[in-house]
Protein backbone atom coordinates (compact mmCIF):
# COMPACT_ATOMS: atom_id res chain seq x y z
CA UNK A 1 0.00 0.00 0.00
CA UNK A 2 2.65 2.56 0.58
CA UNK A 3 5.30 2.87 3.34
CA UNK A 4 5.48 0.34 5.87
CA UNK A 5 6.85 1.13 9.36
CA UNK A 6 7.66 -1.05 12.27
CA UNK A 7 5.46 -0.51 15.35
CA UNK A 8 3.86 -2.23 18.99
CA UNK A 9 1.04 -3.74 19.46
CA UNK A 10 -0.49 -4.05 22.97
CA UNK A 11 2.00 -7.54 23.56
CA UNK A 12 4.69 -5.08 22.90
CA UNK A 13 5.21 -7.09 19.51
CA UNK A 14 6.53 -5.88 16.85
CA UNK A 15 4.30 -5.51 13.36
CA UNK A 16 5.21 -4.05 10.09
CA UNK A 17 1.95 -1.32 9.53
CA UNK A 18 1.66 -0.15 6.00
CA UNK A 19 1.07 3.28 5.76
CA UNK A 20 -0.31 5.13 2.73
CA UNK A 21 1.73 8.04 3.39
CA UNK A 22 3.82 10.08 6.39
CA UNK A 23 2.41 13.83 7.25
CA UNK A 24 4.31 16.62 4.88
CA UNK A 25 3.59 19.13 7.33
CA UNK A 26 4.42 20.07 11.07
CA UNK A 27 0.97 20.44 12.68
CA UNK A 28 2.90 22.70 15.65
CA UNK A 29 5.26 24.68 13.65
CA UNK A 30 3.41 24.30 10.54
CA UNK A 31 6.65 23.94 8.42
CA UNK A 32 6.87 21.15 5.48
CA UNK A 33 9.05 18.90 6.80
CA UNK A 34 10.08 15.13 6.51
CA UNK A 35 9.04 13.83 9.88
CA UNK A 36 11.19 11.21 11.93
CA UNK A 37 9.58 8.04 13.42
CA UNK A 38 9.69 7.46 16.61
CA UNK A 39 7.37 4.80 17.99
CA UNK A 40 3.90 3.77 16.66
CA UNK A 41 0.83 1.61 18.29
CA UNK A 42 -1.55 -0.65 16.75
CA UNK A 43 -4.18 -1.49 18.52
CA UNK A 44 -6.87 -4.71 17.33
CA UNK A 45 -10.22 -3.38 18.23
CA UNK A 46 -9.20 0.62 17.89
CA UNK A 47 -9.57 1.53 14.26
CA UNK A 48 -6.72 3.73 14.60
CA UNK A 49 -3.52 3.46 14.24
CA UNK A 50 -1.30 5.84 16.26
CA UNK A 51 1.78 7.20 14.81
CA UNK A 52 4.56 9.23 17.32
CA UNK A 53 6.75 11.60 14.57
CA UNK A 54 9.35 14.80 16.09
CA UNK A 55 9.62 17.67 13.22
CA UNK A 56 12.95 17.61 12.14
CA UNK A 57 13.44 21.44 12.34
CA UNK A 58 15.96 22.68 14.94
CA UNK A 59 13.84 25.59 15.95
CA UNK A 60 10.56 23.09 16.61
CA UNK A 61 11.85 19.26 17.24
CA UNK A 62 8.72 18.35 18.87
CA UNK A 63 6.34 15.39 18.88
CA UNK A 64 3.27 15.06 17.53
CA UNK A 65 1.03 12.06 16.94
CA UNK A 66 -0.53 11.28 13.62
CA UNK A 67 -3.46 9.11 13.43
CA UNK A 68 -4.42 6.30 10.59
CA UNK A 69 -7.56 4.65 10.01
CA UNK A 70 -7.38 0.76 9.34
CA UNK A 71 -8.78 -0.27 6.09
CA UNK A 72 -10.35 -2.52 7.80
CA UNK A 73 -10.68 -4.11 11.83
CA UNK A 74 -7.66 -6.23 12.22
CA UNK A 75 -5.54 -4.85 8.59
CA UNK A 76 -2.13 -3.81 8.94
CA UNK A 77 -3.23 -1.06 6.12
CA UNK A 78 -4.19 2.55 7.64
CA UNK A 79 -5.27 5.44 5.72
CA UNK A 80 -3.47 8.95 7.12
CA UNK A 81 -6.11 10.94 8.53
CA UNK A 82 -4.84 13.93 10.50
CA UNK A 83 -2.09 14.99 13.21
CA UNK A 84 -2.23 16.08 16.73
CA UNK A 85 -1.95 18.59 18.28
CA UNK A 86 -2.83 21.09 15.91
CA UNK A 87 -1.61 24.55 16.97
CA UNK A 88 -2.96 27.18 14.91
CA UNK A 89 -1.35 29.80 13.63
CA UNK A 90 -3.00 33.67 13.82
CA UNK A 91 -2.43 35.97 11.26
CA UNK A 92 -1.05 39.26 12.32
CA UNK A 93 -2.23 42.92 10.41
CA UNK A 94 -0.14 45.65 10.46
CA UNK A 95 -1.27 48.13 13.18
CA UNK A 96 -3.26 50.59 10.20
CA UNK A 97 -5.71 47.73 9.75
CA UNK A 98 -6.26 46.71 13.00
CA UNK A 99 -6.95 50.57 14.26
CA UNK A 100 -9.09 50.49 11.44
CA UNK A 101 -11.21 47.27 12.30
CA UNK A 102 -10.07 44.77 14.98
CA UNK A 103 -13.05 42.96 14.42
CA UNK A 104 -12.01 42.16 10.68
CA UNK A 105 -8.91 40.62 12.59
CA UNK A 106 -10.58 38.97 14.92
CA UNK A 107 -12.96 37.40 12.94
CA UNK A 108 -10.39 36.33 10.04
CA UNK A 109 -8.60 34.76 12.52
CA UNK A 110 -11.60 32.83 13.59
CA UNK A 111 -12.18 31.71 9.94
CA UNK A 112 -8.29 30.88 9.32
CA UNK A 113 -8.46 28.37 12.93
CA UNK A 114 -11.54 26.71 11.27
CA UNK A 115 -9.80 26.60 8.06
CA UNK A 116 -6.65 24.97 9.91
CA UNK A 117 -9.35 22.59 11.89
CA UNK A 118 -10.35 21.67 8.21
CA UNK A 119 -13.75 23.09 8.60
CA UNK A 120 -13.90 24.06 4.90
CA UNK A 121 -17.25 24.12 4.65
CA UNK A 122 -18.10 26.92 7.25
CA UNK A 123 -14.54 28.85 7.33
CA UNK A 124 -15.26 30.10 3.89
CA UNK A 125 -18.20 31.65 5.50
CA UNK A 126 -16.42 33.46 8.08
CA UNK A 127 -13.78 34.98 5.90
CA UNK A 128 -17.10 36.71 4.17
CA UNK A 129 -18.27 38.12 7.15
CA UNK A 130 -14.73 39.35 7.94
CA UNK A 131 -14.61 41.04 4.35
CA UNK A 132 -17.74 43.25 5.81
CA UNK A 133 -16.61 44.21 8.91
CA UNK A 134 -13.58 45.17 6.87
CA UNK A 135 -15.24 47.34 3.93
CA UNK A 136 -18.02 49.07 6.38
CA UNK A 137 -15.50 49.81 9.44
CA UNK A 138 -12.90 51.48 6.80
CA UNK A 139 -15.71 53.63 5.31
CA UNK A 140 -16.79 54.01 8.84
CA UNK A 141 -13.32 55.66 9.50
CA UNK A 142 -13.78 57.94 6.27
CA UNK A 143 -17.36 59.27 7.17
CA UNK A 144 -18.25 58.70 10.25
CA UNK A 145 -21.12 61.03 10.19
CA UNK A 146 -22.28 58.44 7.72
CA UNK A 147 -22.05 55.62 10.07
CA UNK A 148 -25.54 54.34 10.69
CA UNK A 149 -26.49 54.77 7.53
CA UNK A 150 -22.72 52.40 6.38
CA UNK A 151 -24.33 49.87 8.96
CA UNK A 152 -27.65 49.27 7.34
CA UNK A 153 -26.79 48.90 3.76
CA UNK A 154 -25.86 45.73 1.68
CA UNK A 155 -21.93 45.42 1.39
CA UNK A 156 -22.55 45.38 -2.53
CA UNK A 157 -24.07 48.87 -2.36
CA UNK A 158 -21.15 50.01 0.53
CA UNK A 159 -18.73 49.38 -2.09
CA UNK A 160 -20.45 50.52 -5.41
CA UNK A 161 -21.64 53.75 -3.90
CA UNK A 162 -19.01 54.54 -1.47
CA UNK A 163 -15.69 53.53 -1.79
CA UNK A 164 -14.29 55.94 -4.39
CA UNK A 165 -10.32 54.44 -4.66
CA UNK A 166 -10.98 52.03 -8.06
CA UNK A 167 -8.32 49.71 -6.52
CA UNK A 168 -10.40 49.17 -3.50
CA UNK A 169 -13.61 49.27 -4.72
CA UNK A 170 -12.55 46.46 -7.99
CA UNK A 171 -10.68 44.41 -5.51
CA UNK A 172 -13.20 44.57 -2.81
CA UNK A 173 -16.04 43.62 -5.11
CA UNK A 174 -14.40 40.34 -6.11
CA UNK A 175 -13.41 39.26 -2.87
CA UNK A 176 -17.32 39.93 -2.37
CA UNK A 177 -18.36 37.90 -5.09
CA UNK A 178 -16.55 34.78 -4.14
CA UNK A 179 -17.37 35.67 -0.57
CA UNK A 180 -20.97 35.14 -1.38
CA UNK A 181 -20.22 31.89 -2.95
CA UNK A 182 -19.15 30.47 0.15
CA UNK A 183 -23.14 31.21 1.82
CA UNK A 184 -25.08 30.03 -1.48
CA UNK A 185 -26.42 26.85 -2.79
CA UNK A 186 -25.19 27.08 -5.91
CA UNK A 187 -21.29 28.86 -6.63
CA UNK A 188 -21.27 30.95 -9.51
CA UNK A 189 -17.30 31.23 -9.80
CA UNK A 190 -17.18 27.57 -10.21
CA UNK A 191 -13.36 27.70 -10.92
CA UNK A 192 -12.60 29.58 -7.72
CA UNK A 193 -12.02 28.70 -4.21
CA UNK A 194 -10.87 29.43 -0.85
CA UNK A 195 -7.48 30.66 -1.90
CA UNK A 196 -8.97 32.90 -4.66
CA UNK A 197 -10.88 34.53 -1.78
CA UNK A 198 -8.49 35.13 0.51
CA UNK A 199 -6.01 36.27 -1.85
CA UNK A 200 -8.07 38.78 -2.58
CA UNK A 201 -9.03 40.08 0.50
CA UNK A 202 -5.03 40.25 0.96
CA UNK A 203 -5.14 42.45 -1.83
CA UNK A 204 -8.28 44.47 -0.59
CA UNK A 205 -6.18 45.22 2.55
CA UNK A 206 -3.25 45.53 0.93
CA UNK A 207 -4.47 48.45 -0.93
CA UNK A 208 -6.90 49.95 2.33
CA UNK A 209 -2.92 50.13 4.70
CA UNK A 210 -1.52 52.07 1.44
CA UNK A 211 -4.25 54.16 1.00
CA UNK A 212 -4.02 55.31 4.98
CA UNK A 213 -0.05 55.05 4.98
CA UNK A 214 0.04 57.44 2.11
CA UNK A 215 -2.41 60.32 3.51
CA UNK A 216 -0.28 59.59 6.72
CA UNK A 217 3.03 60.35 4.90
CA UNK A 218 1.81 63.09 3.02
CA UNK A 219 -0.01 64.34 6.70
CA UNK A 220 3.60 64.31 8.19
CA UNK A 221 5.49 66.13 5.43
CA UNK A 222 2.81 68.67 3.96
CA UNK A 223 4.33 70.48 0.55
CA UNK A 224 5.08 73.97 0.99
Amino acid sequence: MGLKIAISNIKNETIHADLNKLPDECPICHNNIEPVFCWGYYGFENPLTQVVFKCPRQLCQCLFVSLYEKTSKNSLEAVYLVSVPNIHVKKEFDQTIQGISENFCNIYNEAFQAEQSELLQICGVGYRKALEFLIKDYLIALTPTNQENIKKKFLGKCISEDIQSENIREIARRATWLGNDETHYVRIWEQKDLKDLKRLIDITVYWIEAEEKTKEAIRDMPSN
